[in-house]
């Protein structure tokens, strides 16, 4: 099975913060690689859009479009950071592997680095679903205050969804490419010795760092388990709010658009026995039988331009709306853990006060230290967020235009045909007066 890899998203490109102490951060732990794939892919690249000539037609108009002047400024800025990156990912090639006691999927990872914590430039290696989430477990212990990309869903409704279908296996290893690339492109995420593993060692040892636990999440747990948030901050509050009203008009439009696919699928199914009915009847008329074999031409033509906007929708348009469903969940679940860093430092500080003026105690260096998770926790959010809005206006540019375009060309190709069939009943219009005349 020969799968392309699907194109990258924009990013806010990397920073250097290897000397970065950040207080949140999980104690170090050190991770070796069993081994290093030697195989080497050339010419990978990380997703950057190339450009390419427009068709001749009134669609091209939306490759072009602009909606909205920020687009235009996300743009220049992704344009600019692709000269600094030094990280370079691909999630392509799936292989079926069976065996006498499972059957599963694995995706060939190909790396191009030029970053001296890696030991080669490049490295190609194999994994499964299940090594993808091993990683984002991971990130998620000891990245805490940041947000996490999402994995697609790893269960599958039996009966309804084949999991080993050409079909489904290229949708979620584009989501599988989508995702690591997004941690490739994060300032900090990409930097985490867990990826470092991933990436370059050739067996995982995923026993390796089962311990590891977050400082924000042991202290939370004693402290702030039986403490009320007094309030979330405006900003942060605004933060939910939106993910709120964007979950619902998600999901609305996840509704809708499962319907109209539903609906488009029976409809192509009659649309194809409509077009087999005038080919039978072409056989049985030879006065029609040109126009009959027009007729059937024109809906198969139909067919094939309704069947390729079929699996537009089915394999481009909702797995985004399904991928932003789980990047809200993944955001509302760091503003939880933000607000149990602040629950936190809120009942230390206020047990530390009251220490005070009983007995004039100064406050505790643990005050000081929640209050800077408090504000690292912040810093960490805000930039996020803003990277995850840029991304989102990028993505679903993207979707939008790709999905007009789509429409443009079902439509130009139905009415292509349809004009054919015009002038082929005109020419045998002008044939019939001619014999007849004769």
């Amino acid at each position: 099975m020969s799968v392309g890899a699907p194109k990258g998203l924009a990013s806010s490109g990397q920073k250097p913060i290897a000397e970065i102490i950040h207080p949140l951060s999980a104690a170090d732990e050190p991770l070796s690689a069993a081994g290093v794939g030697g195989d080497k892919e050339a010419g990978l690249t990380n997703g950057t859009p190339v450009e390419t000539s427009s068709p001749a037609s009134a669609s091209s108009l939306f490759n072009r479009l602009q909606l909205d002047d920020d687009l235009e400024a996300d743009g220049r800025d992704h344009y600019a950071l692709t000269e600094t990156r030094d990280l370079f990912v691909t999630v392509d090639d799936p292989k079926k592997h069976v065996s006498t006691m499972e059957t599963y999927i694995t995706y060939r990872v190909s790396t191009k680095t030029t970053r001296i914590e890696f030991d080669l430039p490049e490295y190609c290696v194999r994994r499964r679903y299940q090594d993808f989430d091993w990683l984002r477990i991971k990130l998620e212990d000891s990245q805490p205050t940041h947000l996490i990309p999402p994995l697609p869903e790893k269960f599958v409704m039996k009966g309804v969804v084949d999991r080993f279908s050409e079909e489904f296996v290229e949708t979620r290893m584009k989501a599988l490419d989508k995702f690591l690339k997004r941690v490739a492109d994060h300032p900090v995420l990409s930097f985490n010795p867990h990826l470092n593993a991933f990436l370059s060692a050739k067996d995982l040892n995923k026993r390796q760092g089962l311990a590891l636990l977050t400082k924000v999440g042991e202290s939370v747990k004693h402290v702030a388990g039986g403490y009320k948030l007094r309030a979330r901050p405006a900003e942060f509050c605004a933060m939910g709010e939106y993910l709120d009203t964007f979950t619902q008009k998600l999901g609305t439009i996840d509704r809708i658009a499962q319907r109209i696919l539903k609906e488009q699928s029976e409809y192509l199914t009659e649309l194809r026995e409509y077009g087999t009915v005038y080919t039978s009847w072409a056989g049985s008329e030879q006065e029609l039988q040109r126009p009959l074999e027009g007729v059937a031409g024109c809906v198969t033509t139909c067919s094939g331009a309704l069947e390729e906007q079929c699996e537009t929708m089915s394999q481009d348009f909702l797995p985004v709306l399904r991928e932003y469903v789980l990047y809200i969940e993944s955001m509302k679940n760091v503003l939880r853990k933000r607000d149990q860093s602040q629950a936190e430092y809120e009942g230390r500080l206020e047990a530390a006060v009251l220490r005070k003026q009983e007995d004039r105690t100064p406050i505790p260096v643990e005050v000081e230290k929640c209050q800077d998770k408090v504000e690292c926790f912040n810093a960490d959010l805000k930039a996020d967020w803003e990277r995850w809005q840029s991304n989102k206006r990028q993505d679903f540019k993207q979707l939008l235009t790709g999905m007009a375009d789509k429409n443009i060309n079902q439509y130009e190709k139905s009415q292509a045909a349809w004009e054919s069939l015009i002038t082929l009943l005109q020419d045998k219009q002008t044939e019939d007066k001619t014999s007849e005349t004769n």
